[in-house]
């Protein structure tokens, strides 16, 4: 699925979320960056908007590293990084259930709406978490942004209306691949609520989760510190 969309992705990206999905990877490369970590992962990290926006960003010396199992992805976040100059940057194609990283590598990783691919309905998710946490130093962070349930009854209503009746059917037509878009509309309709996942988290050997929604809660980034 992820190997199909690569050439659509980005251009539909903006257009279902119309274009906040730019802003929402900005506030959460700048959580990342807050605490002025040396060596950044973007897990999953797509064509590489988040990695390149976390390199940017950066005031001074940093690792940042993607990693994707999609290579026409990837080949696309080079391509980004190389037109943005940001030479710090490397990508990496691999399995989010055995990364190919030594344990407490990064001081944080970061995860642009691709943390609900890893966690739903997915048989390898405890590896996916267990796998990031391994990674993360003592103390060091894990920034996740992604679609979120809205707390009002009425608002949540409207967001699964607008996946079902708006994001999929574009998603769809414009992708020429139904399954990739009906996965996202399902499993954004369905994820966890910011409680479940704050609990998800801290059951996972995080100490401490923050979040802050975005546009009503439709989405939300989360911000969860490793146990020293």
């Amino acid at each position: 699925m992820f190997t199909d969309i690569p050439p659509h992705y980005d251009s539909i990206n903006r257009l279902i979320t119309l274009g906040m999905d730019r802003g929402w990877r900005l506030q959460a490369a700048r959580e990342c960056v807050s605490a002025r970590p040396l060596k950044v992962l973007d897990l999953c990290c797509g064509t590489g908007d988040l990695s390149v926006t976390i390199a940017s960003l950066a005031d001074y010396p940093m690792e940042v590293k993607g990693l994707d199992y999609s290579q026409p992805m990837l080949d696309i976040a080079a391509q980004k990084a190389s037109a943005a100059g940001e030479n710090n940057l490397t990508f990496t194609q691999g399995d989010a259930s055995r990364l190919p990283f030594p344990a407490e590598y990064f001081d944080c990783v970061g995860i642009s709406f691709a943390f609900r691919n890893l966690t739903y309905k997915n048989a390898l998710a405890k590896n996916h978490i267990s796998e990031i946490v391994r990674v993360i130093r003592p103390g060091g962070r894990c920034v996740i942004v992604e679609s979120s349930q809205p707390p009002s009854s009425l608002i949540r209503a409207l967001d699964h209306l607008y996946f079902r009746c708006y994001v999929y059917p574009i998603g769809a037509l414009l992708s020429g691949n139904k399954g990739a878009y009906r996965y996202l509309a399902d499993s954004a309709t369905h994820f966890f609520s910011p409680t479940e996942l704050k609990e998800l988290l801290l059951c996972s050997g995080f100490q401490e989760v923050a979040y802050r929604p975005l546009f009503f809660g439709a989405a939300g980034i989360y911000t969860a510190k490793k146990s020293s």
